[in-house]
């Protein structure tokens, strides 16, 4: 995969959660885009990194429209950082997912738009809830690092073909991954890139996890 285009085009958005709150995210829509990702994060300074820069680069080169947005509002993160406990709320997380999918899906150049969802860590594990408990909204779900196994019993729910990506080195990851893999019975799929660890920091590694979930949602976000 060759470096990522820094062409695309955002502009900044907010969702409404509620009558007086919203989630800040990045929007980007290519001129005839194939589908949509929404690329979630629990953790405000992720969305602004050159790693998801990166990923969302990615899809971008593949005409896929990308939101890529905070699960947290900002008094929500600040709590989050003192108390560690809102990335683990599946439930919180998974409802924040699909009030992004039914927002974007209002706006006139997303409307009809296929959907996937690429999470990473916990957010991962809500994205798999919001896959069982929303099957039409959403075609497919690519995990990165992921924790599948906060998904409980909703993985045996999840019917969309799901693709895992782990580093070689992150055997932790690996493992929990290998566990939640057997509970599916949907096409999900696991993909190693070798040498990595749980960041994907290994020179060429963001590069392999952009490439690897670019092609799967190219292929699995195609109009019906």
């Amino acid at each position: 995969m060759q470096p990522a285009s820094t062409t695309r085009q955002t502009r900044p958005v907010s969702i409404p959660i509620g009558a007086q709150a919203s989630l800040a995210g990045d929007l980007a829509v290519p001129p005839t885009p194939r589908g949509l990702v929404i690329f979630g994060h629990p953790d405000a300074t992720e969305r602004l990194t050159a790693g998801t820069r990166l990923l969302a680069d990615a899809l971008d080169q593949r005409d896929i429209a990308t939101v890529v947005v905070d699960l947290l509002t900002e008094a929500e993160e600040a709590i989050d950082q003192r108390t560690g406990k809102l990335r683990f709320d599946m439930a919180l997380l998974a409802t924040r997912l699909t009030t992004i999918c039914s927002w974007a899906q209002r706006l006139a150049a997303l409307r009809g738009l296929p959907v996937g969802l690429l999470c990473g860590h916990t957010a991962a594990g809500a994205a798999l809830v919001a896959a069982a408990q929303q099957p039409r909204a959403l075609r497919t779900v690519v995990s990165f690092s992921g924790r599948a196994d906060l998904a409980g019993s909703a993985l045996r729910r999840v019917m969309m073909p799901t693709l895992f990506i782990v580093g070689g080195r992150d055997a932790q990851t690996a493992a929990l991954t290998s566990r939640a893999v057997h509970e599916m019975h949907n096409d999900a799929r696991v993909e190693v890139v070798p040498d990595a660890q749980h960041a994907f920091g290994e020179p060429g590694a963001l590069y392999q996890v952009g490439r690897l979930s670019s092609d799967w949602f190219a292929e699995r976000l195609e109009r019906p």
